[in-house]
């Protein structure tokens, strides 16, 4: 289990992070047509914006599975595995899955009611529907892939703390657990 939902993280991540190369290509299309050709469309500068959203709501749970989500560590660097384990299994249960839990309902109404009435871009000549419902259902999505991510991490941490593993909980996926 802990194999399959390091392997969701990585795809998505790896996925997602191909919206950087479309953002540059079409941040440089916008910059060559406005200064060039005096031409402008608000829905090409709003999907730039867009974009960038997608990679950081979608390639959250990316960055926490591969352990390069900021972390103020002074202590936990010079833990032991046992402690690490406990230190992350304890940050999972106690704030990232409640924290989870939280944008999901807070954010569900605000998703539904989007998808309800259609909702499009408040800017004339910017973004059609569906692009506003689904910005937005990539709030419950990312809440989503990032609990999914902290599930593995705290499994990880448990069998190192049950000493089923005497390895380090190893965030890159290369783990055999």
């Amino acid at each position: 289990m802990i194999k399959a939902l390091d392997t969701l993280s990585l795809r998505t991540g790896r996925a997602i992070s191909w919206l950087t190369v479309a953002m540059v290509a079409v941040t440089f299309l916008v910059v060559v047509l406005r200064y060039l050709f005096s031409v402008g469309w608000v829905w090409m500068q709003e999907s730039v914006v867009w974009m960038h959203a997608l990679v950081f709501l979608v390639g959250a749970a990316y960055t926490l599975q591969r352990d390069e989500h900021v972390r103020v560590d002074i202590f936990y660097r010079e833990m032991s595995h046992t402690r690490r384990a406990l230190v992350d299994a304890l940050g999972v249960v106690v704030f990232l899955l409640p924290f989870c839990a939280f944008v999901i309902w807070s954010s569900w109404d605000y998703v539904v009611s989007s998808w309800r009435i259609g909702e499009g871009s408040r800017e004339a000549g910017g973004l059609p529907y569906p692009f506003t419902p689904l910005l937005k259902s990539a709030i419950l999505l990312m809440a989503g892939l990032i609990a999914c991510q902290g599930i593995a991490q705290l499994l990880r941490s448990i069998f190192v703390l049950t000493g089923r593993s005497t390895e380090t909980p190893d965030p890159h996926g290369q783990s055999q657990l």
